[in-house]
């Protein structure tokens, strides 16, 4: 998912969309750790967006960001 498209989501949007991408890293982690993961890259990948989202929630909290978006 682009950053772009990250900032347009709104918090529940988000939240859920964090809670996902936890849930796959734990998986590739699995994976990884079985010697069944064909894409390496996923891990960092995924963990570049759950940075990228909680970045975002963080921004709504301190009040940067409100719930249309910055602009």
């Amino acid at each position: 998912m682009k950053p772009a498209q990250i900032k347009e989501m709104n918090e529940v949007e988000l939240e859920t969309k964090l809670n996902d991408n936890l849930e796959a890293l734990q998986n590739f982690k699995f994976q990884k750790a079985l010697q069944q993961l064909e894409d390496g890259t996923m891990i960092s990948k995924t963990k570049r967006e759950i940075a990228q989202i909680k970045t975002v929630l963080n921004e709504f909290k301190l009040g940067i960001r409100n719930e249309e978006g910055a602009k």
